[in-house]
């Protein structure tokens, strides 16, 4: 197979569905991305996918294997749950900030805590993207939403809340990061931070969480050009990429 014909190439684990993502939207990228890394790593038949309301809601239309959607921001629970009972599976949770951040607050840091054997893919986007692009959790200070149409003060909002940081404290969790899908470098990059996601979970290591900042054009009306320049000129002051921690 030719270069070229092998970077098209439609994953085995995406099905051949096409993404109703809004224009510019980094969830389709991302799908692609753990898609592929799925079959790299040859474990599409032993994964199971967790999902929530939300944008992510979209994943069992998508992903050629088992996803289990769940109430919102219940991800976490419901993976430790599958794991525990099935621990020979590949167990990860694909959960944007709305969901994984305000509602699920609870369930990932718990679950980070009792350190589960899982992989989590959370997609910050610093919106509610899919009800109408609300103020978030991980709504940056000065980001006019539509319910804070000033932006985001800190003194009545508070600030915006560091979901990697704070896991990244906790002593049960070997592997964060933090990355985003901005250029194809970055994009590379966070393949790179999946596939050693899921690598972990295989070998049993424990909780892995990999944030990506990922543009929602349509809610901060803004040009997709310019909503990738965002996060790489905005975003990333408060929700610096890298690696946060690795055990190894």
């Amino acid at each position: 197979m030719s270069r070229m014909k092998k970077v098209f190439k439609r994953p085995e684990s995406l099905k051949n569905t096409p993404f109703r993502f809004c224009p510019g939207c980094g969830h389709s990228i991302i799908h692609r991305i753990i898609a592929e890394s799925i079959d790299e790593l040859g474990i599409r038949e032993r994964t199971i996918g967790i999902a929530p309301v939300g944008c992510a809601v979209f994943a069992y239309d998508y992903f050629n294997f088992d996803i289990i959607e769940c109430p919102h921001g219940r991800p976490p629970a419901v993976a430790t749950a599958l794991k525990r009972t099935q621990p020979d599976r590949i167990v990860f949770s694909y959960q944007g900030d709305g969901d994984l951040a305000a509602i699920g607050t609870a369930e990932i840091i718990h679950a980070a805590n009792r350190g589960e054997d899982l992989s989590v893919f959370f997609v910050n986007n610093a919106t509610y993207g899919m009800t109408g692009g609300q103020m978030a959790p991980t709504t940056v200070i000065n980001q006019r939403t539509t319910t804070t149409q000033k932006g985001r003060d800190a003194k009545t909002h508070g600030y915006p809340l560091p979901v990697a940081e704070l896991i990244a404290s906790l002593p049960s969790v070997p592997f964060v990061a933090r990355t985003s899908v901005t250029s194809s470098k970055n994009i590379l990059q966070t393949k790179k931070m999946i596939l050693r996601a899921l690598q972990n979970q295989i070998e049993g290591k424990g909780f892995s969480f990999v944030e990506i900042l990922s543009p929602c054009p349509t809610d901060w009306e803004m040009s997709s050009l310019d909503s990738l320049k965002w996060i790489d000129g905005e975003m990333v002051s408060y929700f610096k990429p890298g690696i946060l921690k690795d055990n190894e």
